[in-house]
């Protein structure tokens, strides 16, 4: 998977950066959401946990998928701009856990 940075916006209101991407990918669906984060944190050499991806899709047929990321200066200040529906979907899921054994 490549990412390629389109164009960065900086934000001063906002404390932010907002990102235009576009990933090239060979499986036949769009990668994982968790995945095209961390791509573009390694493309921004940002942390990981300042990197929210709000969109990504990829048009039919094509291994390209184009997206839109926001940057942030702080955790605090995502977690007061950004809609909880958006963090959630680039949180990894909890571990579930072991279902007791029955004896």
């Amino acid at each position: 998977m490549q990412v390629q940075i389109l164009s960065q916006k900086e934000n001063p209101l906002l404390k932010r950066k907002e990102i235009r991407f576009n990933v090239k990918h060979d499986a036949s669906s769009t990668p994982p959401r968790l995945e095209i984060r961390r791509a573009v944190a390694d493309a921004l050499r940002a942390n990981v946990d300042l990197v929210f991806v709000k969109k990504c899709e990829t048009r039919a047929g094509m291994h390209t998928a184009l997206g839109v990321a926001n940057l942030y200066d702080s955790a605090e200040q995502a977690k007061l701009i950004e809609p909880d529906y958006v963090v959630k979907r680039n949180v990894p899921p909890p571990p579930k856990p072991d279902e007791e054994k029955k004896e």
